[in-house]
């Protein structure tokens, strides 16, 4: 199966590199018969790479130690689920686990589009191939997954412990989902602009392509928070490590380049920017991938193989210079029909949010690459720690949350007074009510707690303007139609997908907002070595501490448990199990939070360290406020996003209108 999977690899590469070459040709000769050619690669060369990637699925799940990669992360002790997620464990999995996103994206893509915009597809799925081109290369000729061992060991040396939580089952394909779809809305932005085509063709052909990955990347962010929140064992859930920096700013520029868009589809503006925006998103995906695998810097979520650095660079600088000329050379072409009327206006929110979006994307690049620029040109590591994160991006986020509240409600193309009155007068007094209601509850002893003051007071006026626009659209439809409120709220949903979808995005990112702000700046901790029978008191809790327990599980791990009553206004409510895990295979022991989670605040109980001579130990514990928020919110995201993503019947019609047409005049161009 092994030799199976390596000879896959490499007909695959080879499929790939005749395909990208007779779709250059077909383009370039308008050769019809090289284009049905190269029309059949993309379905071959995703059937090579899964054959690749369940032949290396099987050596996992066989405990096939004769593959090094298996024998690095994997063991005989390993249950079935981190034997599975340690495919994409490692570098070489991670990269096969790519290209198998990749070749199933591309197949799906060639699937849709097989009789619809033939003028843009053929130079889409060059650029599809040219990317699966590269990533085969590196591993038929870099980091084979298949290399094999001389002498193959009885047993492997297994995953990090770090990494052996249900989350790596979930986090990292997430991530990657995401990662990887944005090559979709590249590969047809490169396509229009070396056919031409630049009108909005090529964002709706990938717009739901440009959501859906978004869509996983944001989870996929969301997720990592909370992997880092429940095993990390530190209290929070973000530090601005660099390897977090690379998947938040891929994040942090689509999400510029989804709200551009819509400027585009209704008044034909801000062609350059949609263009810049979805080209620097998918550099930033490369990015992101060069960080994990460059050994420039130093995560717990980089690789310990990291050897690609230069190659990754390489790759990197090409598509920047290629982009770049591509804008340039068309940017008489990138000119749109309409301009900017006013700055009162809606056109001009969604500018403004464009720039600040940039600038929290450019400030956390910053802080990114400056350790490495420091010692490249210093010779010193100057490190970039949450400080700098928080006082630049803390200010810049309170602007983008005033602009999510002000972009639904300011008028199309000039705001009057009138208008702005009529418009603003509820949710400005719902927020100043707010802020007094919240004033002598909220201390403002720092800037911190200031910042999270005027946070809570946004997010009332934010929640207000949503609540608003739904209530009068569905107010609206009551007066045609007769139904109920209810009824008429999910008509008007199901007819309005993207605008109450986005809306509805909108609500859950107030409510990440306002978890991180209360989280932030009211958590409380304390740390306290104490003996059976004692207890510690934080915030309204009272910890009775009751001892140690020792358990074996096989020969993997020894688990040491303490025991914790947790006491709230003198009544029992919670047993809590903080522990520390010791692996037979590792010298560093792993620390289990033991978490009671509520909608007002999170309990977080951490056994630092032990004496098992006496049971005495040393406990680190906070209490974090509205942590569960920011939880709540993703999933009101996910909600969103799925309505967003919903088919409409009424487009479905539009675009095989626009299909009919385009193949209409492919065929009058072959006569």
């Amino acid at each position: 199966m092994n030799d199976l999977g390596e000879f896959a690899l490499q007909l695959a590469f080879a499929t790939t590199l005749y395909g990208c070459v007779c779709y250059i040709m077909a383009a370039r000769g308008n050769r019809i018969d090289l284009y049905l050619s190269a029309d059949k690669t993309p379905l071959l060369v995703w059937g090579f790479v899964m054959v690749a990637s369940i032949c290396l699925w099987k050596a996992f799940l066989t405990n096939d130690f004769s593959v090094e990669y298996v024998w690095a992360y994997s063991n005989t002790q390993q249950n079935f689920f981190y034997k599975f997620a340690s495919f994409w464990g490692g570098q070489k999995g991670s990269l096969l686990f790519w290209t198998l996103i990749l070749t199933s994206y591309m197949a799906v893509v060639h699937y849709q589009n097989r009789t619809r915009n033939l003028m843009l597809v053929p130079y889409a799925m060059t650029v599809m191939l040219v990317m699966t081109l590269f990533f085969l290369g590196l591993l038929n000729f870099s980091t084979n997954p298949f290399e094999r061992i001389p002498l193959p060991p009885e047993d492997g040396r297994g995953l990090n412990p770090l990494l052996q939580n249900y989350w790596m089952v979930i986090h990292p394909p997430t991530l990657y989902f995401g990662y990887v779809g944005f090559t979709v809305p590249f590969a047809f932005a490169i396509a229009a602009l070396i056919t031409k085509n630049l009108d909005d063709g090529w964002i709706r052909l990938t717009r739901k392509w440009a959501l859906i990955s978004w869509f996983f990347l944001a989870m996929g962010n969301l997720f990592g928070a909370q992997w880092a929140y429940v095993e990390l064992g530190w209290g929070g859930y973000w530090a601005w490590d660099p390897v977090e920096n690379a998947a938040f700013m891929p994040l942090i520029v689509a999400t510029a380049y989804l709200h551009s868009v819509m400027i585009q589809e209704k008044k034909d503006m801000m062609k350059v920017w949609n263009m810049s925006l979805i080209l620097l998103t998918f550099v930033m995906t490369i990015f992101g991938t060069f960080i994990t695998r460059s050994g420039l810097i130093q995560s717990v979520h980089t690789f310990d193989e990291a050897t690609l650095g230069f190659i990754f660079l390489g790759f990197l600088v090409v598509i920047v210079a290629f982009c770049v000329f591509l804008i340039v050379k068309r940017l008489p072409l990138l000119k749109g029909k309409n301009e900017l009327d006013s700055f009162l206006s809606r056109e001009s929110s969604f500018l403004f949010n464009n720039l600040v979006l940039l600038g929290i994307g450019f400030a956390t690049f910053w802080g990114t690459v400056f350790p490495i620029l420091s010692e490249a040109v210093r010779g010193v590591k100057i490190t970039v720690g949450p400080p700098f994160y928080n006082q630049v991006n803390v200010p810049i986020g309170l602007a983008l949350l005033a602009l999510i509240g002000i972009g639904p409600i300011i008028a199309w193309r000039r705001a009057t007074f009138s208008n702005l009155r009529k418009s603003f007068l509820k949710p400005l007094t719902v927020m100043l009510v707010a802020g007094v209601a919240l004033f002598p509850m909220v201390p403002l002893s720092s800037k911190s707690e200031i910042y999270t003051y005027i946070t809570f007071m946004l997010c009332a006026f934010v929640v207000t303007t949503i609540v608003i626009e739904f209530y009068k659209g569905s107010k609206a439809r009551m007066s045609l139609h007769g139904g109920t409120f209810i009824q008429e709220l999910g008509s008007l949903v199901w007819r309005n997908k993207r605008r109450y979808g986005g809306y509805t995005v909108h609500l859950g990112v107030v409510l990440i907002f306002a978890g991180i702000a209360g989280s932030s700046s009211y958590s409380v901790e304390t740390q306290k070595h104490i003996q059976k029978g004692e207890t510690i008191e934080i915030a309204d809790f009272e910890l009775l501490y009751n001892g140690l327990g020792v358990t074996e599980q096989s020969n993997i791990k020894t688990r040491v448990i303490a025991t914790l009553d947790v006491l709230k206004n003198g009544k029992k409510i919670w047993v809590s199990h903080p522990e520390k895990e010791f692996y037979k295979e590792q010298n560093q022991p792993v620390s289990e939070v033991s978490l009671l989670s509520t909608w007002k605040e999170d309990l977080y109980v951490i056994l630092a360290d032990f004496n098992p001579d006496d049971e005495s130990a040393t406990f680190k514990i906070h209490v974090n406020p509205m942590v569960s928020w920011l939880w709540y919110g993703q999933w009101i995201m996910a909600f969103g996003t799925i309505i967003c993503m919903w088919p409409d019947r009424q487009e479905q019609r539009r675009r095989l209108e626009r299909m009919k047409k385009q193949q209409a005049i492919f065929v009058a161009a072959q006569e």
